[in-house]
C-alpha cells in the first residue's frame, strides 16, 4: 500500500466508508436475529474491507483527479489524417474522428500527425511527424 497516504486514496477510503458501516448494521441485524457468532461477523467484516484494499490499486485512476478537459488529456497523442489538412480537415486519434488544424502548414491524407494542443473545445491543432 502507499503510505503515507496519497489523496486519492483516503478520498477512496472515505468513500468506502458508508458501505462499511452498511455491512455492520446487516452483521448486527444478523447476530441479534439469528444469533450469528461474533467472530463470524468479524471475520465477514474483516474480508469485505480487505477486498476493498485489495481493489485499490485497480481502481486509484478513476479516484485521480485530472483538472484537464476529454480534449486537453489529447495533447501528446498520435493520429492518421484522414483528409487532407489545408489547413483545416479531419484526423482519426484512438479511434476517434476529430476536427483539426494544421497550423504549421497543409499535411496530405494518411500522414501521421501528433496533437500539440486543444484549439476550443472540439478542435485539435496538430503537426506532422516526421517519418524515420
Amino acid at each position: 500500500m502507499y503510505w503515507p497516504p496519497t489523496r486519492t486514496f483516503l478520498k477512496y477510503i472515505v468513500i468506502q466508508i458508508p458501505g462499511w458501516l452498511g455491512l455492520v448494521g446487516v452483521l448486527l441485524l444478523l447476530w441479534r436475529r439469528v444469533e450469528m457468532p461474533a467472530w463470524a461477523a468479524g471475520t465477514l467484516l474483516g474480508c469485505w474491507v480487505v477486498k476493498d484494499l485489495a481493489l485499490y490499486p485497480f481502481l486509484r485512476r478513476s479516484y485521480e483527479e485530472d483538472p484537464r478537459t476529454g480534449v486537453e488529456r489529447m495533447v501528446g497523442l498520435r493520429g492518421v489524417v484522414t483528409t487532407d489538412l489545408t489547413p483545416k480537415g479531419y484526423v482519426r486519434v484512438r479511434g476517434e474522428l476529430w476536427r483539426a488544424t494544421a497550423p504549421t502548414g497543409p499535411v496530405p491524407r494518411g500522414s501521421t500527425v501528433e496533437v500539440v494542443s486543444a484549439a476550443g473545445r472540439l478542435t485539435l491543432a496538430v503537426e506532422r511527424v516526421p517519418v524515420p
